[in-house]
């Protein structure tokens, strides 16, 4: 099923992000806690492609695993980076041929150990180049990236809504957003994803700061400020693991609930494998907001 048929059925979708497992006792971890998981019936589920494509075989094996034998309405990640147009036929084409009819484009970041994005001789420079060609091999439903305090790369927020708008008009047909801990920030940037003519879904991602080494990692990753008074918490909390677990358990269910309440069409959440901080999430969300 298309996640864009989802929509048409759902005002409010429920959705959990995985990674390939990298090795046999992470595919044990993966199973345990993905089965945990499956109990809350999710709208859909995504599978993460790694740096340079450095995923492609278990990201591709996953995703065919989840939408083949298990049933789930599952969505492949993708990027570009270094991509030539054969291969990205290829891809997208072995893809298909699996029965997936959702993809995540992206631009990607360059393999580990590297800093260079692409070749001279690509034609692949953004994911708006990646999710036009896409386009034409199949109508796949596209969800595409956003970064709600702008993309780390964008000299401003309005630099990167026009950005966003031109993924958009290449085809993308909901935006998933990296994680955030500023919800009137998120709401600020629908608006002006709105004001700039962009009317596609734009559901909100969420993950639960559970540990004090993530708050700098997140940062660094997507630009996300974490909240003076959450870091102050953690920061107090530093020895005790098991606190600032609950810490960040609190935050995040009181944003989702906040998020619901205020509109947002949904929760994607980063699930980064584990079951156990999602699933106390989603089961204190009230009823009413589901």
């Amino acid at each position: 099923m298309k996640i864009t048929d989802l929509f048409t059925r759902k005002k409010r979708t429920f959705s959990f992000e995985f990674f390939p497992p990298r090795d046999e006792i992470s595919a044990v971890d993966f199973g345990i806690n993905v089965g945990q998981l499956m109990k809350l019936d999710p709208s859909f589920v995504s599978v993460t492609y790694g740096a340079g494509g450095s995923t492609q075989e278990r990201t591709f094996a996953l995703v065919n695993y989840l939408h083949n034998k298990i049933g789930l309405t599952t969505m492949a990640h993708y990027t570009c980076v270094n991509a030539t147009h054969d291969k990205v036929t290829a891809d997208i084409n072995q893809l298909r041929n699996n029965g997936i009819e959702n993809l995540m484009l992206l631009r990607g970041d360059p393999p580990v150990g590297s800093n260079v994005f692409f070749n001279r001789d690509t034609s692949f420079q953004h994911a708006s180049d990646l999710i036009s060609v896409a386009k034409t091999i199949y109508p796949f439903s596209v969800g595409a990236a956003a970064y709600v305090e702008k993309h780390p790369e964008a000299s401003s927020l309005k630099e990167d809504i026009q950005n966003l708008y031109i993924k958009y008009k290449a085809g993308t047909d909901f935006l998933v957003t990296q994680l955030f801990f500023n919800n009137e920030a998120y709401f600020n940037y629908v608006t002006m994803a709105r004001e700039a003519g962009i009317t596609c879904r734009i559901i909100p991602g969420i993950i639960p700061i559970t540990s004090s080494k993530q708050i700098q990692k997140f940062m660094e990753m997507t630009g996300a400020q974490v909240p003076e008074t959450l870091a102050d918490k953690i920061k107090a909390n530093a020895n005790k693991p098991d606190k600032i677990y609950q810490i960040g358990l609190d935050f995040a269910i009181e944003q989702c609930i906040q998020l619901l309440e205020w509109g947002a069409p949904g929760i994607h959440f980063y699930t980064l494998n584990k079951s156990r901080a999602t699933i106390e999430i989603y089961e204190t969300l009230p009823k009413r907001l589901m």
